[in-house]
């Protein structure tokens, strides 16, 4: 285990303090180093780079909207213009669309890139788009001062594309631990009725916390009383927690 997580780049002395959405990340990065081959450059860049404008752009926005990195692709290597190839900070591949997210970081794309380097770059981009590539890119600076407009253009971008509808317009008023709450109930045997503490435990929450988000749930209809008076013992899915689409 020690290894593995290493390989991630976690510490290892703090994994259990992690938040949600830093556990899947870590564990997302980690399932696609391990799909890689030992000496191939997706791997190495996987394990070596300096990642922290992708971190806060994979927690703070893609996961705060999704609640999930599915279909999410980190160094996804593609081939370039010039008969090489080139990695994309992230894509986002569902069919039929294939959508290029690269975070730019003022120090890296402006201030000590060379005339040649700028203009190659935008022409790399242009070649995304001839051969049908969705490019969107974010600075650092909007991801870190702007977040809740950077989530509502994910959102607008993947309504446009993919169709939201009422459904998931109702997930994207849930929090991610409220989405994960959702996702293992709708995952147990039989929509078998779960309890606050096992919805504590599965977060990795306080008591408060996890009252919090199983209130918002059954605010919202997705889940119901299953058994207990005035203070509720168990609670269990609605069908419309069990039919939203997660």
């Amino acid at each position: 285990m020690v290894d593995r997580m290493a390989l991630a780049g976690v510490d290892v002395g703090v994994t259990g303090k992690l938040g949600t959405a830093e556990r899947a990340y870590r564990e997302w990065i980690l399932k696609h180093t391990e799909l890689r081959e030992p000496t191939s450059e997706r791997r190495r860049r996987l394990v070596e780079r300096d990642d922290h404008s992708e971190q806060l752009f994979a927690i703070d926005i893609w996961w705060q909207v999704l609640g999930s990195f599915e279909y999410l692709h980190p160094e996804y290597e593609v081939n370039d213009y010039r008969d090489g190839s080139r990695f994309l900070d992230f894509t986002y591949i569902r069919p039929p669309f294939r959508i290029s997210i690269e975070i730019d970081g003022f120090g890296t794309h402006q201030k000590n890139a060379s005339r040649r380097k700028f203009s190659d770059d935008r022409f790399r981009q242009n070649q995304l788009v001839l051969d049908d590539w969705i490019v969107v890119r974010f600075s650092y600076d909007d991801l870190r001062e702007r977040p809740r407009q950077c989530q509502q253009f994910i959102q607008q971008l993947l309504g446009k594309f993919y169709g939201l509808g009422r459904t998931d317009a109702l997930y994207l008023q849930l929090s991610s631990p409220a989405r994960e709450l959702l996702r293992w109930a709708q995952r147990r045997v039989n929509g078998a009725a779960f309890s606050p503490k096992d919805a504590r435990k599965l977060l990795w929450v306080s008591a408060p916390t996890a009252r919090k988000n199983l209130s918002r749930l059954l605010h919202l209809k997705l889940i119901e009383q299953a058994s207990g008076g005035q203070r509720i013992r168990s609670y269990r899915l609605t069908s419309a927690g069990v039919k939203l689409r997660l």
